[in-house]
């Protein structure tokens, strides 16, 4: 299992503004991820926007423009899920492609939801949902947290 040997993310992250970008395909899942993310962003302390994109290929010019307007860090979560076409594989790479060079691009981070799936059963078992095995929108939110109080750091050394 992909969650085995997680690290437990316990932050403070007062003063962090954060926003989360997420896409609409594939409701009840994309609903689960949200909800973990708000959970973990609430807890932590964070300042809190969203942003509803379309779907996944929209996550990274979003994320770009919510960066480039301020937000110290950016939660993408979205759902991919195979289908019978090369549509799946161009997505993925695209979606994930463009966040990573928005991430180094602007030297802020963003949390890594984005689900790429083989069928929705594994979204679902991902979701944070009642009877999931993983709550992904929470780790990507702990991720995003972490790694902008950790960039502060560095700004502050």
């Amino acid at each position: 299992m992909a969650g085995e040997g997680a690290p437990s993310i316990a932050t403070d992250a007062t003063g962090i503004r954060v926003t989360i970008v997420s896409g609409q395909w594939h409701e009840t899942i994309a609903a689960g991820l949200l909800a973990g993310a708000h959970r973990v962003l609430a807890a932590s302390g964070a300042t809190v926007t969203e942003i509803i994109v379309p779907g996944s290929f929209e996550l990274p010019v979003v994320a770009r423009a919510a960066l480039d307007a301020g937000a110290d860090a950016v939660v993408a979560l979205g759902v991919i899920i195979r289908g019978g076409t090369p549509h799946f594989e161009y997505v993925s790479d695209a979606a994930t492609s463009g966040l990573t060079q928005v991430s180094v691009l602007t030297g802020k981070p963003i949390g890594f939801g984005l689900l790429t799936l083989d069928d929705e059963q594994q979204g679902l078992d991902r979701a944070g949902l009642p009877g999931s095995i993983e709550d992904k929108g929470a780790e990507a939110a702990e991720a995003a947290i972490a790694t902008a109080l950790i960039l502060r750091g560095i700004a502050s050394a």
